[in-house]
């Protein structure tokens, strides 16, 4: 067996990283941009107002002074303002040349077009420079994921489409005579498949455009039939038959179709069976068939091998620190993931680590991560976690 730090390094050596495409700003939310967002403008292109009121020259308190235009957004004054004037300005417009300050409108006393500044006004500018929120040249540096802040601020930077990865295709296949999908009748010796869905939603989630494939049976025609379908898929997934059993029979079907197998059985629970390799043109990863185990190894090593395939840092998913709010046993020989569920006072371990309890995953929004042989921890220890 290898660690789940070795196989995340197999996984990202064997992957490749996706050819880009050019898309318009609607469309590219949540997508890895892979080229630099360069500005082709300065944001705000003039010194604009941050305040209603008046735009004047060095004027003080007392002084009166005389209104000779009117300055909004997108219709600036046309003239400049000089001493003992003032323009009526509104927030984000042009401020008027010769201008040093904009005097609120709240500081000054107005008559016709007559203003008095006010005892005690404000004397900040509240002029804001060209260029103060970003300049001309400005960028968003790939490779990153967007977030729809970064939308915001593509569109002020004028730039109406991005270059991002293409979406990985994945096509994700449940084996097992066991199963059936869900709103069928399962015969008196079967379950309904509920990996597929799951994982469906999470590599989703992650980026990638996912296919659910028709269920592969336990035999080597089926599940080549089934492999048959992957088409133009850059990540096969299947889930179940990647044991040793006499029925877990997917690494034969597909070294029958050309599997190149980099490696198989990682120290980890829930998840020791764990395939990968290369199938002609598309990587292949082969998850275990019990429900949590199909899902956590989806969170610890499918999501990073997408986020790799689209560009981002190869890296494992980031584990952050948190208070144990229960004791709990020593772990043993291989890296444990336990279900827990994360609250603001700390994390509470779940007592039921079953792999096949999906209820306790759903229950569940954080793994809690314990180093082979870790030993038995006390509530109040510090303990790494993944979110889920």
């Amino acid at each position: 067996m290898i660690s789940v730090n070795e196989a995340l390094d197999h996984l990202f050596s064997l992957s490749q990283t996706l050819p880009t495409e050019t898309v318009p700003l609607l469309q590219a939310y949540d997508r890895v941009l892979r080229a630099d967002c360069v500005s082709t403008r300065n944001q705000p292109p003039f010194p604009a107002s941050a305040m209603d009121g008046y735009a004047v020259v060095s004027a003080e308190t007392g002084d009166t002074l005389t209104v000779i235009g009117e300055s909004a957004a997108g219709h600036a004054f046309g003239g400049s303002v000089a001493s003992g004037q003032a323009v009526r300005i509104f927030t984000g417009a042009p401020v008027p040349e010769g201008a040093t300050r904009i005097v609120i409108q709240e500081d000054v006393d107005r008559n016709g077009d007559q203003i008095t500044i006010k005892p005690d006004a404000d004397t900040k500018s509240y002029i804001r420079p060209a260029g103060n929120d970003f300049a001309e040249g400005f960028a968003l540096k790939a490779p990153m994921r967007i977030t729809p802040n970064d939308l915001a601020l593509m569109a002020s930077m004028n730039c109406p489409e991005v270059t991002v990865s293409k979406r990985p295709k994945v096509a994700l296949i449940s084996t097992g005579d066991e199963l059936v999908m869900p709103g069928e009748t399962p015969g008196p010796d079967q379950i309904i498949a509920s990996n597929t869905f799951g994982l469906h939603a999470m590599l989703s989630k992650a980026g990638a455009d996912v296919r659910l494939l028709p269920i592969a049976r336990d035999t080597i025609n089926s599940l080549q039939t089934v492999l048959g379908f992957v088409e133009d898929a850059d990540l096969v997934i299947t889930i179940g038959g990647a044991s040793v059993g006499d029925h877990d029979l997917v690494a034969q079907a597909a070294e029958g179709l050309g599997l190149e197998r980099s490696f198989y059985k990682v120290a980890m629970r829930p998840g020791k069976p764990l395939m990968a390799g290369r199938l002609n043109n598309a990587m292949m990863v082969g998850l275990p068939g019990n429900p949590v185990s199909a899902m956590v190894c989806g969170r610890i090593f499918v999501v990073p091998l997408l986020h790799a395939m689209m560009g981002l840092p190869a890296a494992p998913v980031e584990r952050q620190k948190g208070l144990l709010l229960n004791d709990i046993g020593q772990n043993g020989p291989r890296e444990h993931y336990m279900r827990a569920h994360l609250t603001a006072e700390g994390l509470d371990v779940a007592d039921r680590q079953d792999s096949a309890l999906l209820s306790v995953l759903s229950a569940s929004n954080a793994l809690a991560v314990r180093a082979p042989h870790d030993p038995a921890r006390k509530a109040g220890d510090v303990i790494e976690f993944i979110t889920i």
